[in-house]
C-alpha cells in the first residue's frame, strides 16, 4: 500500500527538507554573501544550527511516515509533529531573518524561506489522504 497519495506528498516534503534545502538559497546578507543550509554549520549560534537540524528532522520524519503505512494512526500523528516542526522552524527562520541584517543593511530572503510552509501545505495534504483512508477502512468494518 506505498502507492497510495499520502506517500507522494510525503515523498515531496521530504525531498524539500531534506534535499532541496542544501540547493536554494536560505537569505543574501548585506554583505552579499549568499547563505545555504549548508553553510550554517560553520556558525557557532546555537539558533543558526537549530534551522539545519530541524530540516533535517522534518525530512526523517516524512521518510519514515512513508513506511508507517499498516499503521495509519501513527501516520497521522507523526504527520502532525511534523507540522509542528516546521511551524517551529518557520518561526526561527522569521526571527533569524529580522535580526541577522542589522539596522541599516537590506538583505534578500531565498525562496528556502518558505518551505516549511509548503511542507505544512504538503503534510496537511497528506493527512487528509491518511484521514480519508482511515474513515474508509472503518466504514469496510462496520459493513461486516
Amino acid at each position: 500500500m506505498i502507492q497510495r497519495v499520502q506517500t507522494i506528498y510525503l515523498l515531496l516534503a521530504a525531498m524539500i527538507s531534506g534535499g532541496l534545502i542544501f540547493i536554494v538559497r536560505l537569505w543574501t546578507e548585506a554583505s552579499g554573501q549568499i547563505v545555504f543550509v549548508g553553510d550554517l554549520l560553520s556558525n557557532p549560534s546555537i539558533l543558526i544550527k537549530t534551522i539545519l537540524f530541524s530540516f533535517l528532522i522534518s525530512s526523517l520524519l516524512s521518510a519514515f511516515a512513508i513506511f508507517l503505512f499498516k499503521n495509519r494512526q501513527l501516520q497521522f500523528v507523526i504527520g502532525r509533529m511534523n507540522m509542528l516542526i516546521n511551524f517551529y522552524l518557520l518561526g526561527i527562520l522569521i526571527y533569524v531573518s529580522q535580526t541577522v541584517s542589522g539596522e541599516t543593511a537590506v538583505f534578500e530572503k531565498g525562496i528556502g524561506m518558505f518551505f516549511p510552509i509548503i511542507v505544512v501545505v504538503l503534510l496537511v495534504m497528506a493527512n487528509k489522504a491518511i484521514k480519508k483512508d482511515e474513515d474508509l477502512v472503518k466504514s469496510v468494518d462496520r459493513l461486516r
